[in-house]
């Protein structure tokens, strides 16, 4: 039998430690909407970052990695600690805003394991920062609201990091629930929780099992260009903060101002607001059909408009489109490979999983990997530990 994440920690350290969890999650749609304030959503799934943690009686945090088999360490009395550029940086950010923020933390030991596949676009990195910061604050006796731990996680992945994402993976990690999605408003950060009917629907997620080195450059290069758009669009509707301020009659009446980039990008983001909405709503009556037209409109405006799929989403997409039992399909995450989430009927998953990895294999020469999602509740220390 494996050994447990607790019973690898107490070999490391001699003490028994807690454990606390965070999960990744899929995008059923609202895609880079979020750093533009708009709508997303997302659902939290049962891949999962766990943090095996006991504090220590110095100010110093200890990281050992067993997805990276690596270790780490930070001084916490350090005040200007510097990112190294691998995984331990999404855990030296959350510390060193928390400490700016005045939380003063105590030093930790940590172990961390995953079972959330790195670099598929669920989110890996928000459920390695949301269990980490769980962890700092529990072993310091300081409570934490989920939405202001969200938010601290956010900016560590923006200040520290360097990635300027939006706060969506932060808060489906920390909010998520079982049975639910969540329609987030990523200005206000309110959450209408949104039923999701396993019995009816599966989430399946399929990996292109491809990142294309381009993806992080590209999507702060999108970031700055909604910006941009923005900007221009606030000198004709003096209201317009973000671009989801924006509705889709007045972007056809001031889209022309735009340069035809940033025209396209804004067309994609003003819409998808609207598609996203418009999901929920239909997810709340249990009208899959309209949720999946909804998904394929998303994946055309972020191949055509926001230009963020690929050639192995575009396929995978494809091939799924044209199966029995697939209500919707589209590209999930920041975009540039990674993975597809497709909305299927239980009873066409097993069939859905051969046909769609024999498709894509024929013709990229991949294998691809396919995971059957269920909804997940949010971040918590786990009392019993069970083996990882």
């Amino acid at each position: 039998m494996p050994e447990s994440l607790a019973e690898i920690f107490l070999a490391l350290h001699g003490r028994t430690p807690r454990i606390f969890h965070a999960p990744g999650r899929v995008n059923i749609i609202g895609e880079h909407t979020d750093y533009n304030d708009g709508f997303v959503l997302p659902a939290a799934i049962d891949k999962e970052v766990r943090v095996a943690a006991a504090a220590r009686s110095d100010r110093r945090i200890e990281v050992t990695s067993l997805g990276a088999k690596a270790k780490a360490e930070m001084d916490l009395d350090d005040g200007a600690p510097r990112p190294r550029g691998d995984w331990s940086d999404y855990i030296r950010g959350v510390a060193f805003i928390l400490e700016s923020e005045g939380y003063r933390l105590k030093g930790a030991s940590l172990v961390v394991a995953s079972s959330i596949p790195e670099g598929a676009g669920l989110s890996s990195s928000a459920a390695l920062e949301v269990s980490s910061g769980l962890a700092f604050l529990s072993l310091a006796d300081i409570e934490l609201a989920p939405r202001k731990l969200a938010d601290i996680c956010r900016r560590a992945e923006n200040e520290f990091v360097g990635t300027r994402c939006g706060i969506m993976d932060q808060m489906a990690a920390c909010l998520g629930r079982r049975g639910r999605a969540m329609l987030i408003d990523c200005r206000s950060l309110d959450m209408d929780s949104i039923p999701l009917d396993e019995s009816r629907v599966s989430l399946v997620v399929v990996n292109t099992m491809v990142k294309h080195k381009l993806g992080e450059q590209e999507y702060n290069q999108r970031r700055t260009e909604c910006e941009e758009g923005a900007r221009i669009l606030g000198r004709f509707l003096p209201r317009v903060r973000a671009l989801r301020d924006v509705t889709s009659e007045q972007f056809a009446k001031f889209k022309e101002k735009l340069p035809e980039k940033t025209r396209a990008r804004c067309g994609h983001v003003i819409l998808e607001n609207e598609r996203t909405q418009a999901a929920a709503a239909s997810l709340k009556t249990g009208d899959l059909a309209s949720v999946g037209r909804l998904m394929a409109e998303s994946h055309r405006s972020l191949r055509d408009a926001y230009q963020v799929s690929c050639v192995e989403l575009d396929l995978l997409v494809n091939l799924a489109r044209n199966m029995e039992g697939v209500f919707g399909a589209r590209m999930t995450g920041g975009g540039f490979g990674g993975c597809t989430i497709n909305l299927v009927a239980p009873e066409s998953v097993d069939t859905f999983s051969e046909r769609i990895a024999d498709g894509y294999r024929k013709v990229t020469g991949i294998i691809p990997e396919v995971y059957q999602c269920r909804t997940a509740d949010g971040a918590a220390e786990l009392i019993a530990e069970s083996a990882m």
